[in-house]
């Protein structure tokens, strides 16, 4: 599985617990949509099901919900996906009893399955769907895993693909032959686990046939997924020789490939228009679901990023763009030549925050440099740091033998320490008031009056990176598109 936000830089990554469940799981929907593997419970039964599957663990459950920032209770969006599920379920194949959804607290694109039949959708995914048609697409895809075994299939498949490495090391002496039949296992399974996501997608285009959805509602779906991730990482530095080797490897098609077969497949059931796209209904059940960060883990607004629970503030740099996650902030600037890590350790009883930094906590730099300072009232340093291909600046405030850390990366030899003194002199602690504002955005359903535009919806987001491209993709319509007085329209706001 794919890590959920690019790689960029010192591990750009965001819910960092993921990356551990990461290796449980096999990709589909978002960055990644998965199937967890059959785990044996704990008294071995089976469970009753027509395909001979092992009963997925409550543990499994509990590491999604503790990977995904746990469970998003909305009871108004929640009936709507209950509904859905149960009309899927009773045309698919391979019945294996109530399938039971949860939504996960995250702002990740990402939806799930478990053998048993437990569904995951966070609700970063719910807020791409525009209608009914289009999240029945997401959810026939992952009925479609658990009735077709994948979870099953894959297990075997990757057993294999170990056996295979095993032997290869201890009968090959030679290095680089092992490689080339270890990078050779990996593209099968690779290609193994294409096949599936193909299978799943056909048949999800047919379940929302026989359930009554239109079944163009993939391929839209797909379509929107497809512009999500393009809007993710425009602005964000070019792929690496080593990522593009490593998306040849992905398990997840190409999503112009998904799209091209969904919609085929589309075509051979009926013409474009004919079933349930109900717009109106999934509007009405999303308006209100929170949008973004949890406030919990801080919220970003703009260059400004604010936790509640920690309560402090702080901005970023002119032209930097923020993610923020359970316990550490990145950002990167425009050009990708400059990037930023925010954190938090503790110190040991016998440690001063000057000792901490000059004896340096990132690998193969040299601190030097400390200077004492304060960053909101509190003891704090600033150090320079120097390393292969990059200068650093350092900074670190401390509360109490809790330190947050800062580090701002430059390519090269010039050295950031004026973007650096900006953001110490942002730094502050919140007052329990301050803190309460920290309101988690919301989406937001509008009608269009008569005159309104993409500009001027776009003015109702004001906190949101390029609001008018946002727009446009959490609405699914192009640029050339018009506004249509009385329809109504996604915004985020509080």
């Amino acid at each position: 599985m794919r890590k959920v936000w690019p790689t960029r830089f010192a591990g750009r990554g965001k819910r960092l617990g993921a990356l551990a469940l990461a290796l449980l799981l096999a990709g589909c929907f978002g960055d990644q949509t998965s199937v967890l593997p059959a785990s044996m419970s704990g008294d071995g039964e089976i469970a009753p099901r027509i395909s001979p599957v092992q009963r997925a663990s409550d543990q499994e459950h509990q590491r999604l919900l503790a990977a995904f920032g746990g469970e998003y209770r909305a009871p108004r969006t929640k009936a709507a996906l209950d509904d859905i599920v149960q009309r899927l379920a009773k045309t698919s194949d391979g019945q294996i009893g109530a399938y039971e959804i949860t939504i996960l607290n995250s702002p990740a694109v990402n939806a799930f399955a478990l053998p048993n039949g437990r569904l995951y959708v966070t609700r970063g995914l719910l807020a791409l769907a525009n209608d009914t048609s289009e999240i029945a697409s997401v959810l026939a895809h992952e009925i479609g895993h658990v009735t077709a075994q994948h979870a099953v299939q894959r297990a075997e498949k990757e057993a294999e693909s170990a056996l295979v490495n095993q032997v290869v090391s201890q009968v090959l002496k030679d290095p680089n032959q092992s490689a080339a039949v270890q990078a050779g296992s990996k593209l099968s399974l690779a290609r193994f686990s294409r096949q599936q996501e193909f299978e799943a997608d056909k048949i999800s285009v047919t379940s929302l046939a026989r359930a009554g959805y239109d079944p163009y509602g993939a391929s839209r779906f797909l379509n929107t997924l497809g512009r999500n991730t393009a809007f993710r990482n425009s602005g964000q530095q070019q792929q690496s020789a080593e990522d593009k080797r490593l998306d040849m490897l992905a398990t997840h098609p190409q999503t112009p490939e998904r799209i091209a077969a969904v919609t085929a497949a589309a075509r051979q059931i009926a013409a474009p228009g004919l079933g349930e796209h109900d717009a109106g209904r999934w509007l009405t059940a999303i308006d209100g679901l929170a949008y973004g960060d949890d406030p919990r883990d801080g919220v970003v607004r703009g260059r400004r990023y604010v936790n509640s629970s920690l309560r402090i503030s702080f901005s970023a740099p002119d032209g930097f763009s923020l993610e923020a996650a359970q316990d550490m902030v990145i950002g990167v600037s425009a050009n990708g030549a400059q990037a930023l890590r925010f954190d938090s350790v503790t110190l040991k009883p016998d440690q001063t925050l000057e000792s901490y930094v000059a004896a340096g906590w990132i690998e193969g730099v040299e601190t030097t440099g400390i200077e004492k300072i304060e960053m909101g009232g509190q003891p704090a340093v600033i150090a320079h740091g120097k390393g292969t291909d990059w200068t650093f600046r350092l900074a670190a405030v401390q509360f109490g033998d809790r330190v947050y850390r800062f580090i701002l990366a430059a390519r090269g030899a010039a050295d950031p320490e004026r973007p650096m003194r900006s953001i110490v002199e942002s730094f502050r602690t919140l007052t329990p008031a301050e803190a309460q504002t920290a309101r988690p955005l919301r989406i937001r359903i509008v009608n269009a009056a008569p005159g309104d535009t993409v500009a001027s919806m776009a003015e109702r987001m004001p906190e949101q990176d390029r609001p008018a491209e946002l727009f446009q993709l959490l609405n699914g319509f192009d640029r050339a598109a018009a506004l249509t007085p009385g329809q109504r329209y996604k915004v985020i706001g509080e």
